[in-house]
């Protein structure tokens, strides 16, 4: 009997294997990432399967299909002379890859670190008189997430519509996620992707990192800022996470909107239509500028943020500049990057020279060597964590918002980001993107050789995982 049940025991565990490992070759699109879960799927047939099935599938099935855009999104894409000529081809790029228009007449503001984005955010909910709709990756309830928590409870009892979602990670581990308060006040709060519901255990590594504030239809807010106290430190400025955000208004907002509703369907089956945002049709700002948001993430919408920065790449003639928390490329950007360089175009990577997670940063030290050896240039922003998200591509196109330059964003997260295309815009944060490069330290291939041995392996080691960081 014994017998028996071990061998009963190894064919059903070679079985599930194999199942797992057929599913890792046919549908894994990065052939680096396959081989690792058909590794580990082989080492370990049960445990790496569950594994398998619970981090490397990565496809969301909508629930939502049924929902429909129906806000006005302003402006075609009839550009004229406002776009330059070697970006026609990025705005015709960005189109197809979105089915939405560039619109015209958008004012962006940009807000730097939390001590800027977080009054003018709370400024807009506590001037709201129609709707409030706000999503957030991280929403602690503690420290400056106390002030958002008053804000919106406020709005709700003064009559304003309040939707507030908050990605499930945050509300299931984080002891200060604001979920329970809000839903004890009774504010319509939600979590996005619950894992613990079975329906949705296949895409437990599938996270929501959108950042985006609506208020009354016509005000928005998207960046890479998290409601979150390390951003705050009003006592110790000089500590707080760095980042940067951006107020928006124009036609673009509607970008916004979809963005958000369309995720609140999903999660809530409460289709969100004019009524709630309370809006007219959004004029376009006398003079203002173009843009168009680009929504991300594992669904149908899969790499759409990759298509754009490679985009943007191609497309540069003069300068790039990248700003990013976490640099940890695959071998198409980086082969991309290699290219800008090549042709001429000075690149320069901005990234903190601490990072909040430490694994990350180990495999973008072992990615270094790749961009450099052919001209790039990375540099690492000294002083506390900083977490901006921003592309400028000679000094006329802007990208920002809530993605990161690794596989989690470009495959496995939601992301929300706006392609900008204005002068004026472009200088003034690339003038923002030099004075924090001036803070850093370049990184050079003489200084990545002198590292010991052994860091030199728990760097390649953590380079391994790119396709799951």
């Amino acid at each position: 009997m014994p017998d028996s049940i071990a061998l009963w025991s190894a064919l059903i565990s070679g079985a599930v294997a194999l199942a797992g490992i057929g599913h890792a070759l046919v549908y894994k699109r990065d052939p680096r990432s396959a081989t690792l879960w058909v590794l580990v799927i082989g080492m370990l047939p049960m445990l790496g399967t569950l594994l398998y099935l619970l981090f490397g599938i990565n496809r969301y099935q909508r629930r939502a299909r049924r929902w429909r855009s129906n806000v006005v999104h302003g402006a075609t894409d009839s550009l004229g002379p406002t776009v330059p000529e070697p970006l026609q081809l990025l705005a015709a790029l960005g189109r197809q890859a979105t089915s939405l228009p560039l619109t015209s007449g958008n004012r962006i503001e940009p807000l730097v670190n939390g001590e800027q984005a977080y009054p003018a955010m709370l400024a807009a909910i506590r001037q709201a008189s129609h709707s409030v709709a706000l999503m957030s990756y991280i929403f602690d309830g503690q420290g400056i997430g106390e002030a958002f928590f008053s804000a919106l409870v406020d709005a709700h009892r003064r009559g304003v519509q309040v939707r507030v979602l908050i990605d499930d990670v945050n509300v299931r581990l984080s002891r200060q996620s604001a979920y329970g308060a809000l839903k004890r006040a009774g504010v319509p709060v939600a979590a996005f992707n619950a894992t613990l519901i079975p329906a949705r255990l296949h895409a437990v590594n599938l996270r929501n990192h959108r950042k985006i504030l609506v208020v009354d239809g016509q005000t928005g807010f998207t960046g890479g800022t998290n409601i979150s106290q390390p951003y705050w430190r009003p006592e110790a400025p000089e500590q707080a996470f760095r980042d940067l955000h951006f107020r928006i208004e124009g036609p673009v907002v509607a970008h916004l909107r979809d963005c958000f509703a369309r995720d609140w369907c999903d999660t809530t089956g409460e289709a969100l239509d004019r009524e709630f945002w309370g809006e007219m049709p959004q004029l376009p700002i006398s003079e203002g500028t173009w843009a168009r948001g680009i929504e991300a993430g594992p669904d149908e919408s899969i790499d759409r943020l990759r298509w754009i920065f490679m985009g943007a790449l191609a497309s540069a003639r003069h300068s790039v500049r990248i700003w990013t928390p976490y640099f940890v490329p695959d071998q198409a950007i980086i082969a991309a990057i290699a290219t800008a360089a090549l042709r001429g175009v000075q690149i320069d990577i901005l990234t903190p020279a601490q990072s909040d997670h430490a694994f990350v940063q180990w495999a973008a030290q072992a990615h270094y060597w790749q961009v450099l050896e052919h001209g790039a240039r990375v540099h690492q922003r000294s002083g506390s964590f900083d977490h901006s998200k921003l592309v400028i591509v000679d000094e006329a196109w802007v990208c920002l918002g809530s993605a990161n330059w690794d596989a989690r964003s470009l495959r496995l997260n939601f992301e929300f980001n706006v392609e900008v295309y204005d002068e004026a815009l472009s200088r003034r944060l690339a003038d923002l993107f030099d004075h924090a490069k001036s803070q850093g330290v370049p990184v050079t291939r003489a200084q990545l050789a002198r590292r010991p041995l052994v860091v030199k392996l728990r760097d390649g080691f953590a380079r391994l995982f790119t396709p799951v960081l």
